[in-house]
């Protein structure tokens, strides 16, 4: 056997040979380029934003000044409860009778006993930001697996997002918190948890009932999905949660407790509009005017589900069945059907006051990199919904704006409908991801 050359060995590496394979690999122009604009590396960017939010977060609870708007109403109402009140209509606060469902009593209540009874406004501000980053969490882990945004959209959902701050940590209103069980739920559809998804998007309904937009499309979803008998599965697992919340009102005032949570024929006040500051006052309060706007909003649910949710669905439900895991795109066919439904309602909503920005806030970058919109258009809508949300009060002009944002979505969405052979595509190209 011939002696072994001692030289011959391979040499390991050096520190310095690391530092410099590491520095030829990771800090070239094409990666760097790609850390911006290439989904596939959203993580990164996501993973910056989050820490760079708590300390943003933490900067606004110490510099910014808190203003009092609906916390007060809020203690007031459930500490009613806490005093053993459990008849809905005799639940109130300085700004009227409480209106929201049961779910809503709950994440009140244990914010009223953990900021003792309301009045460590500054412990709730920071668990407020904490649910703000939770929330930003929940949003970056659907765009990461939906590999449908570029890294650098994270700049504008984090950096131009004045408004969406206040609402959470200046304002403490109970819309930031529906919406964050709304994106737990979300992630849960994606992962194919379908019956705990269930439960959090009917908590997150029982907290405030604009999380009914999304609902059309994810009624088409169980069908799709789940077939007749799963659907009523779960639709019978969001009612009994309702029910399970509910109970201890429904026995003290059945009809008082539907009555007030579930009011869907509120008239909101003209002075707080948002999308209507053109129409004259008696022409917002209108029932003409309301019926109206809810025949539009059934009609594009109809034809959006008619020209694009039936397609796209029909197509996630046949991957699903295939196997194919849902790290790849496969979760774009589910997540357009529901954040178009939302899109639906807030257009052609009766009103929309400052808070409901966070309604569709973080799906609106996802919409418009659905069109076909070049990049520069799409970030210039983003960009005049910004400031249509943060003219106060709000004008003719900015209304008329938001309008025309809300149209020019809705319009690019469907003119990059599904084609059959567009459709046949996309699955086959998921299929080789697999």
């Amino acid at each position: 056997m011939a002696p072994v050359d001692k030289n011959s060995k391979k040499k390991r590496p050096s520190f310095y040979e690391k530092a410099i394979h590491l520095y030829h690999t990771y800090f070239t122009r094409a990666f760097i380029q790609d850390l911006i604009v290439n989904p596939k590396y959203f993580w990164v960017a996501a993973v910056v934003f989050l820490v760079a939010e708590v300390f943003v977060n933490i900067f606004i609870i110490h510099r910014v000044k808190y203003t009092e708007i609906d916390w007060v109403a809020y203690m007031q109402e459930v500490e009613g409860v806490a005093n053993g009140t459990w008849d809905y209509t005799q639940l109130r606060g300085d700004t009227g009778p409480l209106v929201y469902p049961a779910g809503f009593v709950y994440v009140y209540l244990g914010l009223y006993y953990l900021t003792s009874r309301g009045a460590n406004i500054r412990l709730a501000q920071y668990v407020f930001a904490a649910m703000y980053v939770l929330l930003l969490a929940l949003v970056f882990r659907i765009f990461h697996k939906s590999k449908k945004l570029p890294p650098y959209i994270l700049l504008f959902i984090c950096c131009t997002s004045y408004r969406i701050h206040s609402i959470f940590v200046l304002r403490l209103f109970n819309d930031p918190l529906a919406v964050l069980f709304l994106y737990a739920a979300i992630n849960l559809f994606i992962d194919g948890n379908w019956t705990l998804g269930s439960l959090v998007y009917s908590f997150a309904v029982s907290i405030k009932m604009n999380i009914l937009l999304f609902a059309p499309a994810l009624l088409m979803t169980y069908l799709h999905c789940l077939g007749l008998k799963g659907t009523i599965k779960q639709l019978t697992i969001c009612a009994l949660l309702q029910l399970a919340l509910g109970a201890p009102f429904l026995v003290a005032n059945p009809l008082g407790y539907i009555r007030m949570s579930f009011d869907l024929g509120r008239v909101f006040l003209f002075k707080w509009t948002v999308n209507w500051r053109f129409l004259p006052e008696e022409v917002f309060v209108s029932p003409w005017f309301h019926l109206g706007l809810l025949t539009l909003h059934l009609a594009l649910l109809a034809f959006f589900a008619y020209t694009h949710w039936n397609r796209y669905l029909a197509n996630y439900s046949t991957l699903l069945t295939l196997g194919v895991e849902t790290d790849n795109m496969t979760c774009q066919l589910l997540l357009l059907p529901l954040f178009v439904s939302n899109m639906i309602g807030m257009a052609a909503s009766r009103s929309l006051h400052y808070q409901f920005y966070i309604w569709y806030y973080h799906s609106l970058p996802y919409l418009l990199w659905s069109t076909r919109f070049s990049v520069v258009f799409r970030l210039l809508v983003l960009g005049v919904i910004e400031l249509c949300w943060n003219t106060y009060p709000s004008t003719w002009w900015s209304s008329a704006l938001l309008h025309c944002c809300h149209l020019a979505i809705l319009a690019g969405i469907f003119i990059s409908r599904p084609t059959d052979q567009r459709t046949q595509r996309l699955r086959k190209a998921l299929e080789k991801t697999d």
